[in-house]
């Protein structure tokens, strides 16, 4: 079950509750009486794997096509240099 983190907009008790997704989401601070506010933080998702950066998808849509450059003026490149 998740996590949930409150604050009061009133006297500013903070703290966490542990509720269900199908649960209201709570209104009144357990302190004061007061009415409180769900705080959002960042939330620790990775994703790992091939296809979730713009360089992985331009990779994988370029091996599909043929590897070799396509030339318009028919002339061949020099071939490299050896060493």
């Amino acid at each position: 079950m998740p996590t949930y983190a409150y604050a009061c907009k009133s006297c500013g008790h903070a703290f966490d509750a542990v509720q269900s997704f199908s649960d209201p989401s709570l209104s009144e601070c357990p302190e004061c009486g007061g009415p409180l506010r769900k705080q959002y933080g960042s939330i620790g998702v990775t994703f790992n794997g091939s296809g979730f950066y713009r360089t992985d998808s331009r990779a994988a849509s370029g091996a599909s096509g043929s590897s070799a450059p396509s030339s318009t003026s028919g002339a061949s490149a020099p071939a490299p240099a050896a060493s």
